[in-house]
């Protein structure tokens, strides 16, 4: 997540869109729910403020059979 606002954000979401059933397993760098073949991330408790022009990571590990399409991202900061 980078922002490139000119104000700290208080906190993000990113939600990933997957194509082939792909199910997260593992998530470190913020908090993960899935419902379908939406995967919902939030920011952890340290990461959430991101100042202009700054980044915050997460990563995961994911499972699924057949093909791996990359997922689609939507980032919102608050």
């Amino acid at each position: 997540m980078r922002n490139n606002g000119t104000t700290a954000t208080r906190g993000w979401t990113v939600r990933l869109t997957y194509a082939n059933g792909q199910q997260v397993n593992q998530m470190w760098g913020g908090s993960y729910t899935q419902s379908g073949s939406t995967v919902t991330v939030t920011n952890a408790g340290y990461n959430g403020a991101i100042g202009p022009n700054a980044t915050a990571t997460f990563g995961f590990i994911a499972s699924w059979t057949g093909s791996n399409t990359a997922p689609t991202p939507t980032c919102t900061a608050s």
